[in-house]
């Protein structure tokens, strides 16, 4: 685990800061105090080797096919490593990937693709609310910041992280440098893949996901056909957030195909003392092969919404992938029957 190095109290945040001197090529270039000796020097020697040289720069030749080729043999490898993956998350905001990375690090043996309508991934977890940048935790939610390497001011009973962006951009960034996961960026989950299970009460058991490219999902009104793709997996963690374009997507699919017995609950009005707890205690496998987290759960369960504030989004993304350690075998076995 990372140590809460970036805890501090007001005295240690207001204190003025030094500066340090570094000379490139003779001359004085002033950097912040907050780098350390090791950054400083790096960028030092990043300066010195680009500095009074502009004049002769050039960029190495390449030919245009070149780029076009690099970028779409990894692109269709991976779309041929990962139409068999161990594990499909649907969402790729806070809680999806809050989900990635604990069980990418739990499992590192396992193939797991993230598949994210936008083409920005994220979700609402670049802004705390209402267009403000700071992000709210409720504690014990610094737990998972502790564990990512995530600056926060400790403020009791809540921590505050400066910017939400420093928080999705530190947490993607683990995420996607990780070996044994793949995010699927501007590509939408059209659909389940199911099987028949007449002696369970949803009748199914989910096997993977039916995928298209989100610019063709959003035209299938206005064109002709345009089928979709396919990957199978044991098991699906579904965190595709609240009613919305794309939202509650597993959820609203389930009730369509008249898996869950008693229908959706529909998300309640903010009450945020219910509503985080509610969130964290209740993401689970809600058929056999799909897991559901984060504010989906409130679509499903009735739950109230949470507001601006996200550590029930970190908890249920570590508790997804819990219950996905504890009944992947199980679901692998079925799905390979």
């Amino acid at each position: 685990m990372t140590p809460p190095i970036a805890i501090y109290d007001d005295a240690e945040r207001l204190s003025p800061v030094p500066t340090k001197s570094i000379s490139i090529n003779g001359k004085p270039a002033v950097t912040s105090g907050a780098v350390t000796d090791g950054n400083a020097a790096s960028q030092t020697k990043l300066l010195a080797e680009f500095a009074d040289k502009w004049d002769s720069f050039r960029f190495a030749p390449i030919r245009e096919s070149t780029v076009s080729r690099a970028m779409t043999r990894r692109y269709f490898n991976d779309l041929d490593t990962y139409a068999e993956s161990d594990v499909v998350i649907v969402g790729a905001g806070s809680c999806g990937l809050s989900a990635a990375y604990t069980l990418a690090n739990a499992r590192p043996d396992l193939k797991i693709a993230i598949i994210e309508a936008s083409v920005s991934p994220g979700g609402g977890c670049w802004l705390g609310g209402q267009l403000f940048s700071a992000m709210v935790l409720r504690k014990p939610a610094q737990k998972f910041l502790e564990d990512v390497g995530i600056a926060y001011e400790d403020e009791g009973d809540y921590v505050v992280v400066k910017h939400a962006a420093l928080f999705m951009s530190t947490l993607m960034s683990k995420v996607l440098a990780m070996p044994n996961v793949k995010l699927f960026n501007a590509t939408c989950v059209e659909d389940l893949i199911t099987r028949s299970a007449p002696e369970l009460p949803s009748g199914v058991r989910i096997c993977g996901v039916v995928t298209n490219w989100t610019l063709v999902t959003i035209h299938h009104d206005d064109h002709s056909c345009m089928d979709p793709n396919t990957i199978n997996a044991p098991l699906i963690i579904s965190t595709t957030g609240h009613d919305g374009p794309f939202g509650a997507f597993s959820a609203k699919r389930l009730e369509s195909m008249k898996a869950l017995p008693n229908g959706l609950g529909g998300m309640r009005g903010l009450d945020m003392n219910s509503a985080e707890d509610a969130i964290v205690k209740n993401t689970r496998e809600v058929v056999p092969g799909l897991i559901m987290g984060g504010m989906e759960l409130s679509e499903l369960d009735g739950a109230n919404r949470m507001g601006p504030t996200f550590g029930a989004m970190c908890l249920s993304g570590v508790k997804a992938a819990e219950e996905a350690l504890k009944v992947w075998e199980i679901r692998r076995k079925e799905c390979a029957a």
